[in-house]
């Protein structure tokens, strides 16, 4: 058996050779250390304001944490809050110099308490105030929610007001409301349902407010139960909702025998970009990218694209010699992460590979239990110029059971920080793998991607004997992107710019 396994060993050495790399073009700074006795792992919320003060919230299984650093990432404020056994984060919305965090209680099987935590960084003062109490039947939830970047918050560009879109279901009909939300006094502007319906379903994907208080929901509504796909057609019409204080409007999205699974809005020249991916056999499976450009007035379909992957993405997954086999084919299971704009209007995607798969696991005594696992595999960019024209395409080959990487856009450059093993491995078909080998220590690379899609790749460091930091809770603001390292009890930030 030890044979067998340093067989392969050897044969996947041979096989594949250590991609060349380069240094990062961004600088790299690191922060004191500081202690961490909260116990509060998951990063919700980090922002940081125009004169360099930034704001962490994190949470643990009891508690919230809040703290803000100064502009050598030095802590000068810390508070702990307790929260309800039941009480979970359901998202977070950041204007002026607050940070707000909003959570949902499980006070009974029916009763959904909603509460609103809020983190002044100038004054240095945290607040709780309950927004509102919704009924729901036992067996729902007042969320939509999924492992990805999906939310039901979304706050205006002024940071005058945000809204929250929750499912109120009942035994009689299925129920969606939006509430607004003054973003100073947390003051209730204005409550109002849509999709009221006795027999169909309606699935949000995305939430839109506009400095008018004009909320945009778009997502599903299925046409019999929940199931998305009957008969080998979509079970479900896309729809896009208009809610304001006066109005509720409603359209449908032609999808012309498409499947698409989900759309995320965007506003550009006074309408709305609706982007997603398309596929033309299967549910989750994805051709190509799909773009809805909406009249924010009518909710009239202004245009219609679709775009095939281009061939270089399915190069980067399969080499060079198989692609041409799998162009015509569909991936699988992306989901639509970030929508990026540079200087000059042109729009990057990038869409990650996200599933969820159980297994039965023996335990021993005849006993055994299922265990879930989070898949975050492939990534896939695509470039867009001002036009709308679809300019370049490639993907990242990797895989990881956590989230792993971030994306922002520097001088026009666009940067993909990820964990991957030690070194890149290129395989003799071209790909150049970015996943951690079994025995294989960690590093962290910046995947720095010319305006023409050219792709160079660069070592910030390696883990083993450094400190290690996680891309996927940081965030770029005032041309630094700033990130947390993991566990343990001292912490540390780097700073890349």
């Amino acid at each position: 058996m030890k044979k067998c396994i340093l067989l392969v060993l050897l044969l996947l050495n041979f096989s594949a050779r250590s991609q060349s790399q380069s240094t990062s073009s961004l600088s790299i700074t690191e922060s004191a250390t500081f202690e961490d006795d909260s116990k509060s792992y998951e990063v919700v919320a980090l922002k940081t304001t125009e004169d360099n003060q930034t704001g962490l919230i994190r949470q643990g299984k009891r508690n919230l944490v809040f703290e803000i650093f100064d502009q050598n990432q030095l802590r000068i404020f810390s508070e702990i809050v307790a929260i309800e056994r039941k009480e979970s984060f359901i998202g977070q919305v950041f204007s002026g110099n607050t940070m707000r965090v909003i959570t949902v209680n499980e006070a009974s099987r029916s009763d959904r308490e909603v509460y609103c935590y809020s983190f002044n960084l100038k004054d240095r003062k945290v607040s709780k105030k309950q927004l509102f109490i919704a009924q729901v039947d036992r067996k729902a939830d007042l969320f939509f929610l999924s492992r990805k970047r999906q939310t039901s918050v979304a706050i205006s560009e002024n940071g005058t007001h945000f809204a929250i879109a929750t499912d109120d279901f009942d035994k009689n009909a299925n129920k969606y409301t939006i509430r607004v939300f003054d973003a100073n006094t947390l003051s209730l502007k204005f409550q109002k349902g849509y999709q009221d319906d006795q027999e169909r379903y309606f699935e949000p994907n995305d939430i839109f407010v506009s400095d008018q208080a004009e909320v945009f929901v778009v997502g599903k509504l299925f046409k019999e139960g929940r199931r998305q796909k009957k008969k080998k057609k979509a079970n479900y019409d896309f729809v896009i909702n208009k809610v304001t204080e006066t109005e509720n409007r409603q359209a449908a999205i032609d999808l012309k025998d498409d499947f698409v699974q989900s759309l995320n809005i965007t506003e550009h020249d006074g309408n709305l970009n609706l982007f997603g991916f398309y596929a033309e056999d299967k549910v989750r499976r994805i051709k190509g990218s799909c773009k809805f450009t909406i009249d924010r007035n009518t909710l009239k379909i202004l245009e219609r694209q679709t775009d095939p992957l281009p061939l270089t993405v399915f190069e980067d997954l399969y080499g060079k010699d198989r692609a041409s086999d799998k162009e015509d084919s569909e991936l699988s299971n992306f989901t639509l992460d970030h929508i990026l704009t540079d200087s000059n209007g042109n729009t990057y995607l990038l869409a990650e590979e996200f599933y969820v798969t159980s297994t039965y696991t023996p335990t021993g005594m005849g006993g055994g239990m299922m265990v879930t696992t989070y898949h975050f595999d492939d990534i896939i960019i695509l470039k867009y110029d001002n036009t709308g024209k679809l300019i370049w395409g490639r993907s990242i080959f990797k895989r990881e059971t956590f989230p792993s990487y971030n994306a922002f856009l520097k001088d026009d450059t666009l940067h993909v920080l990820l964990n991957s093993g030690k070194s890149l491995t290129e395989k003799n078909d071209g790909r150049t793998k970015a996943s951690k080998g079994f025995f294989e220590s960690t590093a962290l690379y910046d995947f720095e991607y010319s305006p023409n899609g050219e792709v160079s790749y660069n070592k910030i460091q390696d883990n083993k004997g450094n400190t290690k930091y996680f891309p996927a809770n940081g965030t770029y603001e005032n041309n630094i992107f700033l990130m947390m390292s993991g566990g343990g009890k001292e912490r540390q930030f780097m700073m890349l710019q």
